[in-house]
């Protein structure tokens, strides 16, 4: 697809590969989502994620993500956060001080490594009494018994995704830690934009098909339990309904309880 902006007409132009073409107003829904789609694909590429940090610790993430899942925490307070994937433990410090705000809550990091100075990092920041850390990998069967024993006999429960993003990977986990999402919470398989990625200089062809997004669709059509469902935004008083996301269909939000 090929975009041009006329500033002095105030339109966007679409070409599409078939030869047709497309104008909307550039002040419009349509022109801010255009702009949004290739922003976040640009901004991906120059790595725009790793300007952020949350408290002194790294955060990787996109800044829209956060916002919108802070929401959904203090909606629905949960006894215990799960986290797969570590890096320099700024999502697990952000997801503690919601916990601490709240009043309630604690935090699980789970990674297959986490690197000696990244730890010490977490361990002496003022928020870890709010977090536990699992090594090892987050599918193992002993990995997954260590975090079931850490959640208490009627605790609520969410879930984020977040280590190796490949739709094997991903699957197994959705797998593994649906159990552990109560009624009415969610399991959130993250950075699913790398099915947009997969063209920009930093990304790989495969991800066209090995990502999070295909995962999902592979746990759902096995599992009832679960319906993909964004959650509603509290306040808009715009005409804009999508998000500016690294997370497209990456909600689940436990439905049912099979027994």
């Amino acid at each position: 697809m090929k975009y041009e902006i006329d500033t002095e007409k105030n339109t966007i132009t679409f070409s599409l590969d078939n030869g047709e073409s497309k104008t909307e107003s550039l002040y419009s829904r349509k022109g801010f989502e255009a702009i949004s789609d290739l922003w976040v694909k640009v901004g991906w590429n120059e790595k725009y994620v790793y300007t952020f940090s949350w408290m002194g610790r790294p955060i990787i993430q996109l800044p829209e993500d956060m916002l919108r899942i802070q929401e959904v925490i203090y909606r629905t307070k949960p006894d215990v956060i799960i986290e797969t994937g570590v890096a320099h433990g700024g999502s697990l410090v952000y997801y503690a001080s919601l916990c601490k705000l709240n009043g309630k809550g604690r935090v699980i990091g789970v990674d297959l490594e986490i690197r000696p100075h990244n730890r010490k990092a977490i361990e002496e920041h003022e928020l870890f009494p709010y977090i536990e850390l699992i090594e090892g990998n987050s599918v193992a069967d002993d990995i997954v018994d260590q975090v079931k024993r850490q959640i208490k006999p009627n605790e609520s429960v969410l879930v984020l995704l977040d280590s190796n993003h490949s739709r094997e990977h991903v699957l197994k986990e959705l797998e593994a830690y649906q159990a552990f999402v109560t009624l009415g919470s969610y399991i959130v398989a993250t950075d699913g934009v790398m099915q947009d990625l997969y063209d920009v200089p930093r990304g790989r062809t495969e991800w066209k098909d090995d990502n999070p997004v295909e995962a999902v669709a592979d746990f759902l059509e096995k599992n009832s339990d679960f319906v993909l469902e964004v959650p509603q935004i509290p306040f808009n008083e715009s005409e804009l309904r999508n998000n500016i996301t690294h997370w497209p269909n990456a909600w689940l939000k436990r439905i049912k309880v099979t027994e």
